[in-house]
């Protein structure tokens, strides 16, 4: 069940990228983010009502609550940085960077949650990380640092915290019902995005928006949701060195649609890359 879960959240994760890229023209990303995330609590709000689970809160330990709590804000940052990086550079380069954030969960797996360091899952690891830098490229590599190569730097970052909400999140959804976590989680992540887009003024930019730019930001947020409350549902269930990596077989279905539908260029490197990282996920999971 758990690996149903995890194929379906990375079906809903992919057109998460997709969507909000096609959202996002002219918005600004710490904006969208925001707008993205009253879409996301909507929905987890209801299924936990659905559920009968909102009573289950007051049930909830203080340590629990707290890893939950850190958990959403290291959503919140790898969300803010991940939608940086999209609005910057290409979907088909930025997705498999973050995506990479399965590398560190494995090792923070074994570290930190005591999950058995299995060979496949060592070899696994060690293939998508070669396979994400051969997808940033070579003309990337040689270039100064610049403003034009920073969303690598983003996408980079928005990895780190995306393993660490894996990891806290585990911890804090023992004993705990997945739905209830991720509503949780997903006010933290509300009230943290909303405080950086008033801090920095973008919210005078939402008279700017087109109801087309609203429409798919609002599907992307549902896709968001949709994607969480099945992946969470699968680390609560199994395995976080297992569940992460079949969640990234996003990073294939979401380097297609851009392909596809965004008319992206299909450098060598990314190709080169995503089947690299497809040979680690599949090793991963064997």
């Amino acid at each position: 069940m758990s690996i149903t879960l995890a194929l379906l959240a990375a079906v809903f994760a992919s057109l998460t990228a997709i969507l909000a890229k096609i959202g996002m023209e002219n918005i600004n990303s710490n904006l969208a983010t925001a707008i993205r995330t009253v879409v996301v609590l909507m929905m987890a709000f209801l299924i936990v009502v659905i559920t009968g689970n909102f009573d289950s809160i007051n049930e909830i330990s203080a340590n629990a609550l707290w890893f939950i709590l850190f958990s959403g804000f290291a959503t919140g940052l790898s969300w803010l940085f991940f939608f940086k990086a999209l609005a910057a550079g290409d979907v088909s380069k930025v997705v498999p960077i973050d995506k990479s954030s399965v590398v560190l969960t494995i090792i923070l797996s074994f570290l930190v949650l005591g999950e058995p360091a299995e060979p496949f899952v060592i070899a696994g690891g060690a293939v998508i990380a070669v396979g994400t830098f051969i997808l940033i490229g070579k003309s990337e590599e040689k270039k100064r640092f610049s403003g034009s190569q920073l969303y690598i730097l983003h996408a980079i970052l928005a990895a780190v915290f995306a393993a660490l909400t894996s990891i806290l999140a585990k911890i804090g959804m023992e004993g705990v019902d997945s739905n209830t976590a991720t509503f949780l989680r997903t006010i933290v992540i509300l009230v943290f995005a909303w405080a950086i887009v008033f801090f920095k003024g973008n919210h005078k930019e939402m008279k700017k928006i087109s109801k087309k730019g609203y429409l798919f930001l609002t599907l992307s947020g549902i896709s968001t949701g949709l994607s969480w409350l099945c992946y969470f549902a699968a680390v609560a269930i199994g395995k976080v060195s297992i569940v992460a990596p079949i969640d990234k077989f996003s990073v294939v279905i979401t380097m297609l649609l851009s392909f596809i539908l965004l008319k992206e260029k299909a450098a060598k490197s990314t190709i080169i890359g995503g089947i690299v990282i497809t040979a680690g996920t599949i090793l991963l999971i064997l």
